[in-house]
């Protein structure tokens, strides 16, 4: 019998290490929109120069280069905006630095997976720790001339890597290679040069708390007046004092804009993104400010009234409501979203499941919700699985690290906690104990259904695996006492056992094999036996 991996024990998610809300710069006069296109525009022109002599520099990067790009920008915008771009252009850098080590990760992966798919015999089938060799030797020869093909390429990038080298695009590389096929993007020559000057404009300034209302290069009062510090070569267009350019508009932050004003009159920082959205011709303005991480909940705590176990799928939650016990309680639920489409689309989606989610828990009564850890970046590679792309599109279709900080952050508005467990062996150990027990003539239990059971009671700390109090002679001091539910120490808790079926036909065996159909004391004979030597799990759980 193959050994299990080691299961990680469940743990309360931090809460949401920052807050974004937006509001509409509505009504601005043809002035304001001026404004704002040439501070955008030159600011934007000075981040790009400042992010190409950071790429120059690589990893002899340090406080005097730092200092010396600064002090350049300052003299063309000012010292905030300087610092502004400084710390965007570090941020991308480093974010690059993360996106390339990332790349070979996956780079190695796709190459240790060819080398093992190789050196197997052709035809030879897989297992389920891992592929077999390829179906063809035409096969073969096409993944050995892939194979070839990412050892080199991963021989560029981990030189790019060791000289400090990265590849980044000021306005997105998505956009850049659109512009390449207008027509396959719906565009015009025209459409697109918009869109790529817009994106590579900085309008963005970091909070400095201390400082009058947070910030003091975009500077938004409490009463939503919204003005701009204009760079040096702008300040020609101030229309206030200090070089500052007041909008005509005013702002007024629906969400959490009782926490924003909270943070402004007490002079705390705030930082803020002025943007345009092309296609609907709207202004917006984004304000953002960072939390300290720390646990809403104690696990005990959360798990105190119960909790919601939720099974992510590519198309829906499958969820059930749990008691402290680890019992299921009613009936499943599923949350249905569909991920196609736009990706503004997908995430209001993904936004109205989550709410429909929380909305239930509260109904419910629960504080937590359990959820797997899920991470399939090593899933979906077509080396692994091969020509199983509905596959890879089904597993890459499910939304994981995204979803959890999503449903983290609006879990914590509504005073609810997340419980992240470890996904191994759910869904299979979920059906094996518990799909049969809860089916009924009015209801299907879905392996899904199921699977939220065993995450549910994962996060409970119980083992997945239904137990029930043995026979009466188990508890008497010759065999020792057993418990219902195994303490978390015993090793193989959660192993699977073998099935009722066997172990009556066992007993049937021991009983003696000259059984008969014609008489029916031979099947009392049997069933007795049965009954006096071996113990059958009810189907239902008794806590």
């Amino acid at each position: 019998m193959k050994g299990l991996r080691r299961i990680d024990a469940p743990f309360v998610s931090l809460g949401p290490s920052g807050v974004t809300v937006r509001d509409r710069l509505k009504g601005l006069t043809a002035e304001d929109e001026r404004v704002l296109r040439l501070v955008g525009e030159h600011m934007g022109a000075l981040a790009s120069r400042d992010l190409k002599a950071r790429c120059a520099d690589g990893l002899e990067h340090g406080n005097e280069r730092w200092a010396a790009r600064k002090r350049d920008l300052t003299v063309e915008s000012s010292s905030r905006w300087a610092g502004s771009v400084t710390k965007a252009t570090h941020d991308q850098w480093a974010l690059s630095r993360r996106g390339q080590a990332a790349h070979l990760d996956s780079l190695d992966a796709g190459i240790r997976m060819l080398r093992h798919r190789l050196s197997l015999p052709v035809g030879e089938k897989g297992t389920r720790r891992g592929p077999g060799g390829y179906r063809s030797r035409h096969e073969w020869f096409v993944k050995s001339r892939r194979l070839a093909a990412l050892e080199e390429r991963r021989a560029q990038v981990a030189a790019d890597r060791e000289a400090g080298v990265v590849h980044v695009v000021r306005g997105g590389g998505k956009l850049l290679n659109t512009r390449r096929n207008l027509a396959a993007a719906g565009l015009a020559e025209a459409d697109w040069r918009k869109r790529w000057e817009v994106s590579r404009w900085f309008l963005s300034a970091d909070g400095e708390s201390g400082k009058r209302f947070g910030n003091e290069t975009i500077r938004v009062t409490p009463q939503g007046e919204v003005s701009i510090k204009l760079p040096a070569p702008l300040a020609g267009h101030a229309n206030a004092g200090s070089g500052r350019y007041v909008l005509s508009v005013k702002v007024a932050f629906a969400h959490r804009g009782a926490e924003w004003a909270d943070r402004i009159v007490a002079n705390r920082a705030v930082a803020y993104w002025i943007h345009l959205d092309v296609q609907r011709g709207r202004w917006y303005l984004d304000a953002s400010w960072t939390r300290p991480l720390v646990r809403t909940m104690p696990l005990e705590v959360a798990r105190a009234a119960g909790m919601i176990g939720v099974d992510t799928n590519a198309d829906h939650f499958a969820c059930w409501r749990l008691d402290a016990h680890g019992n299921p309680v009613g009936d499943p639920r599923r949350f249905r979203y569909d991920l196609t489409g736009t990706a503004s689309h997908r995430d209001a989606q993904i936004r109205h499941a989550i709410s429909q989610l929380l909305h239930w828990a509260k109904r419910c009564g629960v504080r937590a919700i359990g959820l797997e850890d899920l991470d399939f970046t090593a899933e979906t590679t077509r080396e692994k699985h091969g020509r199983r792309k509905h596959f890879r599109q089904l597993v890459s279709g499910i939304p994981t690290s995204r979803l959890r900080a999503r449903l983290v952050s609006m879990a914590a508005g509504q005073g609810m906690v997340i419980v992240a467990v470890d996904p191994a062996y759910t869904s299979q150990w979920g059906a094996q104990h518990w799909q049969k027990p809860l089916a009924t003539p009015s209801r299907k239990t879905t392996r899904h259904d199921v699977a939220s059971i065993a995450i549910g009671r994962r996060a409970l700390g119980h083992p997945i695996r239904r137990r029930t109090a043995p026979p009466h002679d188990d508890r008497s001091d010759r065999r020792r006492h057993r418990t219902v539910q195994a303490p978390s120490g015993i090793r193989g808790r959660e192993e699977t056992r073998r099935p009722v079926t066997d172990r009556a036909h066992d007993a049937r065996s021991r009983a003696g094999t000259a059984r008969t159909r014609a008489t029916s004391r031979a099947s009392t004979t049997v069933r007795d036996a049965r009954s006096d030597q071996t113990w059958v799990q009810d189907s239902l759980l008794i806590t």
